[in-house]
Order: C-alpha cells, then structure tokens, then sequence
C-alpha cells in the first residue's frame, strides 16, 4: 500500500528537513519481509518514513507512544505469522478495559483516507499542521488523507500553548487544524482568533463530544474569515472516523455527529446502540500474537458501544455510551448526558455523581452542585463539585477517566 502521493510534501517546521521517496525506499529496503513492525511513532520525518515503507512493504505496522514502556508490546505480539491483508495495528486508547490492539487492513485504512479527503474537499493546496500524535488515530488519520491527495503536513511539535506553534501555521501558510474538545476548550481560553493565520479555512473536530455552545462559536469564529468548522465522529475501530457534519448544516443540526461517510451507513440496533457499516470497519481485535494471523471478523460492521439515534435525514445524534453509566441514591444517570448538558467532567463514585469543574470558585461549584442535582431531580449531597485546574489526559488529549476515578 502506498499512501504517499507523488506531489505530497512533508516538512519539519523546526529543522527544515523534507520527506522525499528516497527516504521511504531506504526504510522499505531496510525493513525487508517480515513479521509486524512495532514503530514508536514521534512526530518526525524519520519516523514518517518508516510509518509509510512498513506499508509499502506489507509489514503490518503497530503504532505505538514513543515516551510509553514499549517492551510488552513486542512481547505480546512478536510473530512473523500475519494475516496477508493486515496492515495496521493501533492501540485502543486505555480509559477503560485492557489495552489491545485494533486490526486493520490496507483496504480499511485506503478507504477511509479517501472518505476523509473527499468529505473535507483536500487538494493539493491544503496544509495541514501537526497538533495531535501520530499514534493516535485521529493523528494518522490527519497525515494519511493529506499525503494521499498530495498536501502538505507541517510537523510542528511544541503544541497549541507555545508561540512556535503559531509562528509555524503563520510560516508555512496553514490551511487546516485538527483539535480534540479538550483543545478547544484550551483555544477558547487563548482566545484564538482565525484571522492572525491568513491561510487557515478549516477546523476540524473529533475524539469526543465537544459541547454545542463550543461548535457555534468556533464555527462562528470561522465563518468571520470564510472558514468552516467540521465536526466528526469515529472510532479507532473504524480506521478512524465514521462520519462529518457539514459546515453548511451545522446550524439546524447542531448536537448532530453528521452524516456517515461516502459508502458507508449508520443504523440504530433495537437497544438503541449505534452500529457502522463501512468499508473502513476493522478486521478485528488482537489479544495475542495468534490473532495476527486471523481474517476479517467483522465483515465491515462495527457496533460502536455509542447510544444514538437517526433523524429523517440520516444524521447522527449520539446520546450516550453503554458503559458511561452511574447511580445517585440508586437511579441511574447516563454520564454523558451530565457532561452534554453542564461545562464539567463527570465520574461515578460510590452512590454519588462527582464531577470536575475548570477552574470553579467555591460559588460556582456550589451553584453547580444546585443546577445538577435539580436537573437530576435527586437532593444536592447526591452531587459531589471539585475545581480543578487542568484535567487529567491521556496521551492522545483525550481525558483521562480512570485517573479522575482514582483520585475518589
């Protein structure tokens, strides 16, 4: 599989170093056949170019934290028995369950590089920036659909809260930033401003639900310089996304997901969960080494663990998640709503809901206290309010729930 378009470029805003096909050669010939390749995946050019000759060569290749403990990984899954159409192995993100690895084949990864490349319109003229790892999903799903359609991908590794982030988007003329809601509560707080980088015309969105109020004003912020917003929806599962909101229809849909993805489709299953169906649905999980070598077992169905439903139009509503539930004095409440509905972060204790409030002074944690339990129609000592300073996250940005429990 060769993602790498001829007119595609990448550039490291901080050396200046480009990627060139030869430097993807000289990996793939070092590489040669084998078993699973077990790529720490940095955001650099060397890296990039041993990501794109494992899978120019046809070695599955298993993407992974360069500053986590890599070791069981190996142990785990070292085999050379793989199965001929597997091509990418992903970690699941570690919030909940035991870590393992999602299957995917070169034609999954293909068509989703394509599904995303066709719903956001990118050209040749789009220039992407670097602003979540490359191991995440939603990372790699930013540099496969912009070398696909030979864009360009500006490394930049300092993140959103330092000025060389910026100094690199106004250099290198950026067109497109990829954000999780955790940062777009952080560039609220910037108060980012679209019209100090000329270039930029799109905003995209996934990794979570990011609060309405939050996409009418970043899509409101763009639209001040003829900008879009898209926000989208997916799953690792899913190579990873599943399906995009039209900029256009984001105002009489908003709360909605979008709409799937060119060729694939969503429907509701009569408990109400969420099920894809889509050329870019995984082959399957791996527990094991053994695993590798297995077939597709999905058979381009995916049942999300989402709750959702589908108005007249097809579009998405996700409502919750099966496994986000709690009990206050033992009614159940579904997490997801408390956090949809009020700016915080919500865990279950012990009988109780307890949710983390940015930066909340003792009145506004108290008055906090007061509008949830109301709204959940139970009495104030049900609703536990703590003010944090900053959320714990995973290395992907998304929060990081068993951290949040634990501190209980």
């Amino acid at each position: 599989m060769n993602l790498l378009h001829p007119g595609a470029r990448v550039i490291d805003a901080a050396t200046g170093e480009t990627l060139t096909a030869s430097m993807v050669d000289a990996a793939a010939e070092e590489l040669g056949p084998g078993g699973a390749v077990f790529l720490p995946f940095s955001t650099t050019i060397s890296d990039i170019a041993r990501y794109l000759a494992a899978l120019l060569v046809g070695r599955p290749v298993v993407l992974l934290d360069p500053d986590g403990d890599n070791t069981h990984w190996a142990e785990r899954f070292a085999t050379d028995d793989v199965h001929p159409d597997l091509a990418l192995l992903l970690t699941t993100s570690g919030s909940t369950g035991n870590p393992k690895l999602v299957r995917l084949s070169a034609g999954a990864v293909l068509a989703n590089a394509r599904q995303i490349a066709d719903v956001l319109d990118i050209t040749a003229d789009d220039v992407a920036i670097t602003t979540l790892p490359l191991f995440y999903s939603y990372g790699m799903s930013v540099l496969n659909s912009h070398l696909l359609r030979g864009a360009t991908v500006i490394l930049e590794r300092t993140g959103i809260m330092q000025r060389d982030f910026w100094t690199a988007a106004v250099e290198h003329n950026v067109t497109s930033m990829a954000f999780v809601p955790y940062q777009y509560e952080m560039l609220r707080r910037l108060r980012f401003d679209p019209a100090k980088y000329p270039a930029l015309r799109k905003l995209t969105q996934a990794g979570g639900r990011l609060r309405a109020e939050l996409v009418t004003d970043f899509a409101d912020r763009m639209a001040t310089v003829g900008g879009s917003l898209y926000v989208m929806y997916g799953q690792t599962e899913a190579a990873p996304r599943m399906a995009t909101l039209p900029p256009a229809r984001l105002a009489e849909k908003l709360g909605s997901v979008g709409l799937a993805l060119p060729g694939g489709r969503f429907a509701i299953a009569p408990d109400g969960e969420v099920v894809y169906h889509g050329p870019n649905v995984m082959m399957g999980y791996a527990d094991t080494a053994a695993d590798l070598a297995k077939g597709d077992e999905m058979d381009g169905v995916l049942r999300t663990g989402d709750l959702g439903r589908l108005d007249d139009e097809g579009f998405l509503f996700i409502t919750g998640r099966i496994k986000r539930m709690g009990k206050v004095f033992g009614v159940r409440i579904n997490l997801d709503d408390v956090e949809k509905n009020f700016p915080v972060t919500a865990v279950a204790g012990d009988d109780k809901l307890t949710v983390f409030a940015l930066g909340a002074t003792d009145d506004e944690a108290r008055d906090l206290r007061t509008k949830i339990s109301e709204w959940l129609g139970t009495h104030f000592s049900g609703v536990v309010v703590r003010s944090i300073e900053s959320l714990p996250l995973l290395p992907t940005g998304k929060v990081d729930y068993r951290a949040l429990e634990a501190s209980l």
